[in-house]
Order: C-alpha cells, then structure tokens, then sequence
C-alpha cells in the first residue's frame, strides 16, 4: 500500500503472517474427539459420519448429522436402501434399565450419561428397538468406544450419536405428539475430491509465480549492479549504504526463535478464540491481501507505463497504483462484510495467493555481489523502493539457515497437531484452523475450496504456513540457479518444485487414509524438500556453496582498481 516511509506496518503484516499461519491440510472433519480404546473383534468399526434426514408428520424438515460407534452393525450407504423408522423418547431418558413400555422396532431416542454406551444398547435392543441414537451432552461429537473390560460384543442394532441441540428439537416434536420417522445411513467420501486437485494446483502455481518473480527481480538487479560497477565504485558504494537499510537477515538463532514465538501466539488463538478475534484477525488478513493484490495488480499492468506524482508525507507515488489502490481496498472490504457467504472463499482465495506471492517475492536470498535495488527507482527520501513495496525484506541467506528453519516449522508442525492431544485433549492446530467456537468457518489464514463431490460438503484447506515456507527454498533454488546461469536441468529448482509437488501430493494421500483428519503439510513436504536440495548438492559439488554463502560464484567486470602511489 502507499504508506509512505512508515516501515512498521508491512512489518506487522509480515510477522503475522509468518506466526499465525495455521500449517494444516484438511477435509473439513467435524468429529472433535478421537478415542481409539479399546479395538477388538467385535468393537472395531470405523468411525463413520451418520446422515439423519427427519419427517414430521410426513413431511421433510432438517436433516442432521452424527457418529457412528464403534460396535454395532454398519450402517447402508445410500439413502434409497435406508429404511424410514419411527421415532420413540426412552423412558427412563438414560435407557440404563429397561423402558417402560415395549417396543415395536422404533428408533429410540436415549440421553448421553449414568451407563455406559454398550449397557444403553444392549438394554435398547433387547426392548425391541431398532436403532438407538444417543444424545451428547454438548453440541459437539463424541466418539463411542467400548470400556475397559468388556466382553466382546454381540450388539446388533446400529447405535448413533447426534449433538445436543439435535437432540432436544427431535425430543420437541415427539413431547407434541408428533410422529417423527427418520432415517440412518453413512454416505461413502469420495477417494479423491476435485478440490483437493485444485488446492494442489494452486499451492503449486502460486509456488511458481513467486519463484519466476523473484529470480526475474534478481537478475535485473545484477544487470543494474553491473551497470554500476561500469560507472564507478562510489556510486555502488552510495547505493549499496541505502539499499541495506531496513533489511533483517534470517540466521539461525531466529529460526529456532520463529517456532518458540509461532507456540506462544498459537496458543493464545486457541486460548482467546472468540468472534471478536477472528475479526481482528479478518482486518489483518484485509491489510496484508490488500497490500498483496496491490503489488500484484502493479507489477502486470506496470508494462503500460508508469507516471509518478509527489503526494504529501508519501513520496513519489506513481498514478498506476492510486488508481489500482482503492480497487484492492474495495475488493478486502467486500470480502470481509460477505465473507459468510457460499462464495466468499474465491475472494479469500485470491486475496491469500496475492499476499504469498508478494510476501515469496521479497524475501531475498542476500548476494554480496548483488546489490539490492529496485529496476523501477521510485525515490522516497534516500530510501529506494521497489513498486513502493520493499518496507521490509527477509533474508534467508544460505541453505544452512533455510534447513534449520524448515526443521523447526517441520516439529512445529507435527507438536500442534498430534502431541497437543495429550496436553489439551484435543488438536491445537486443528482447532485453531477451524475456528471452534468463535462462529466463524474457520480463520482467514488459509486457502480454501469447497469440496464439490463430498456428500458431507465442507472445506478442502492449506495453511499459509505449508506454501509460504517451502516456497523459501524454492525461490532461493531458482535465484540460485538464474545468477549461476544453470540449465533447468542442471540446476536445482526443478528438483526442489517437483519435491515440493510430490510431498503435497502424499500430503493429500495421507489425509484421505486418515478419513479426512486434518494432516500437518510440512511433515510430507519439509523431507522432501531438504533431502532433495541437499543430495542435488552433495552429487554436483555446490553443497558447500549452498550450505555457508547460498549464493554462486559471478564475475565481477569493470572493477577499477585503486592507483598505487
């Protein structure tokens, strides 16, 4: 955006960004717990989703949706070969001891509690019910297991819970003398949604629009330092002073401080998780996205031409992005007002691309021969500016830093999805993607797709998180390779995008075997990643290169030497 010279707001924006980022690839699982004792023979189902659609006197109302146990019959798959049963209220509620009344091969409606979930069956089934579906305690779902001790099971109705809420409207009709029949069945997910291919493709591209960006910037700027050198070493010496200004380089003490820092912050959204935090998370994610399609929106159309003009307490501002500017502040605000809508997620789509390419795009690989200025010269003061973009720039300055990195986000990653559970009973990270119990689908740090062929519906996501920080070593592999002046082949980006690809592919594998639980991307993609970058060097003699200066051997003409006296 045109902030003129204050450098603190694009940096806010870009730690944000970096900490907050949720690192996850979902399906849009709703079942919260995920008990697994004890599985034997006889209690070893899957845990399956349960569609309930409801009639009311013969006419249709809400459907709902619950979990299946693991004991009991399975359930039918398609709703046409799902039988239509009437619905009865257990009496007493718990269904502990036997009903009072006898029944005829209804649906028996139990509360969750004083037994446990096998007792309530046997008790159900051997009333005559044919279903029994339990009430939770809460709005959320609990998955039924057998306890502790149990003899194998012989259970052979199918059992089903539903949460809280859907519980107490069903009871409503039935206390009104209602006749409510339902029906149960468990539709089968899709072994791959297109969705999934989609987020692929899109974590993949906007991977590569980044990486071609970048390593375009780089080469201009080693043609515009060559020029320098031609002309003399007191102007690059000048340029050199006011282009290092404002830079903070990536070293390894802050690599491991970024996980330290990205914990606590986690915690604290998953703490403070509430509507009035997403919404300032969603104003955040607005100033960033805006900031993005800005500098995206410029830098195509800036092959028109640029004119600038001196606009008070702001510089040189060019005439382009005035008028692109209050564009991308229309389209955030719109996003944010209709975000609850069925199509809010392209607008959050786009945004979120624009901001991770621009955020890839300025993070530089640091070149002692390479001297970083912009190729369009916007003067600010003293301060040059690229688009009137560069208010910060990270450094990532060899492979070294970028593996201790990736390893910790690689940690950091798999600590908040999987050990978080023992400490917090529940996941972290997959909390906090979802946004649980702040009203919102979910925070604004993500890209998503609806999930077109699933009859469960629901949200294929990434995480910033999981593009943004592979994209470092993918950017800087192409750099690298442009500055070196390597062949595709030979170089090293095409290794480190298709290892990119290919561990976001498994990623994806992995989370369908998991029936759709929320995975952690970078488990998959950070060995990938590093293993390959890492033998490409060792084998083509350019690891050491890679591992202390990150940065190729380039020839430096025209340098004029000092006359001896």
């Amino acid at each position: 955006m045109i902030w003129g010279r204050s450098y603190s707001g694009y940096l806010l924006v870009l730690g944000w960004l970096y900490v907050y980022s949720a690192s996850l690839v979902s399906g849009g699982d709703i079942v919260h717990h995920d008990d697994s004792l004890p599985n034997r023979p006889g209690c070893n189902n899957n845990f399956v989703l349960v569609k309930v659609p409801t009639r009311v006197n013969g006419k249709e109302k809400e459907e709902y949706v619950g979990v299946g146990a693991r004991f009991g019959p399975t359930l039918e798959s398609k709703e046409k070969h799902a039988t239509l049963i009437k619905l009865a209220v257990a009496d007493p509620p718990d269904c502990c001891t036997t009903p009072k009344f006898k029944l005829t091969g209804e649906v028996i409606l139990v509360h969750r509690g004083n037994c446990s979930f096998t007792t309530k069956t046997k008790v159900a089934e051997a009333a005559g019910a044919s279903a029994i579906i339990i009430i939770n305690n809460s709005t959320d779902l609990f998955k039924m297991v057998c306890e502790k001790g149990e003899d194998v099971l012989d259970i052979n109705i199918p059992v089903v819970m539903l949460p809280l809420d859907a519980g107490s409207s069903l009871r409503k009709f039935v206390d009104g003398n209602d006749t409510v029949t339902l029906q149960l069945y468990s539709p089968k997910r899709p072994a791959v949604d297109v969705a999934e291919v989609f987020l692929w493709l899109m974590a993949v591209g906007t991977i590569l629009c980044a990486s071609y960006w970048s390593a375009w910037t780089a080469r201009e700027e080693a043609i515009e330092q060559d020029k320098l050198l031609k002309d003399g070493s007191d102007e690059l010496l000048q340029v050199s002073t006011t282009s290092s200004r404002g830079v903070v380089e990536i070293t390894v003490i802050s690599a491991i401080l970024f996980v330290v820092v990205a914990s606590c912050f986690l915690i604290m959204l998953y703490k403070l998780m509430s509507f009035w935090f997403i919404e300032v998370l969603v104003v955040l994610f607005c100033i960033g996205g805006v900031e993005g399609l800005q500098t995206c929106l410029v830098a195509l159309l800036s092959c028109i031409g640029e004119f600038y003009v001196k606009v008070p307490f702001l510089g040189a501002v060019s005439y382009l992005t005035l008028a692109i500017c209050p564009f991308c502040i229309v389209s955030a605000v719109i996003w944010a007002v209709y975000r609850q809508y069925s199509l809010a997620w392209i607008g959050q789509d786009i945004l979120g691309i624009s901001l991770i390419i621009t955020v890839l795009q300025i993070v530089r690989v640091p070149n002692l021969k390479v001297i970083s200025i912009s190729f369009l010269d916007v003067s600010w003061g003293n301060q040059t500016s690229h688009f009137g973009l560069f208010l910060q720039i990270v450094r990532v300055p060899n492979l070294k830093v970028g593996v201790v990195l990736l390893s910790c986000a690689f940690m950091y990653d798999i600590f908040w999805v999987f050990v978080s559970k023992w400490w917090f009973r529940e996941s972290v990270m997959i909390v906090v993607a979802r946004g649980d119990k702040s009203g919102e689908d979910g925070i604004p740090m993500l890209l998503k797709i609806p999930r077109m062929f699933d009859p469960w519906g629901g949200y294929s996501i990434i995480g910033f998180g999981d593009i943004i920080l592979p994209g470092l070593l993918v950017t800087f592999a192409l750099r690298y390779d442009w500055l070196a002046n390597k062949k595709l082949k030979s170089g090293y980006f095409l290794g480190a995008m298709s290892a990119y690809g290919l561990g976001l592919l498994i990623t994806y594998i992995a989370l369908n075997l998991m029936d759709g639980h929320g995975q952690p991307a970078l488990l998959y993609i950070v060995p990938f990643i590093l293993g390959t970058l890492i033998v490409l060097g060792h084998k083509r003699g350019d690891l050491e290169t890679l591992w202390t200066t990150g940065e190729p051997e380039r020839p430096c003409p025209h340098v004029r030497l000092q006359p001896q006296s």
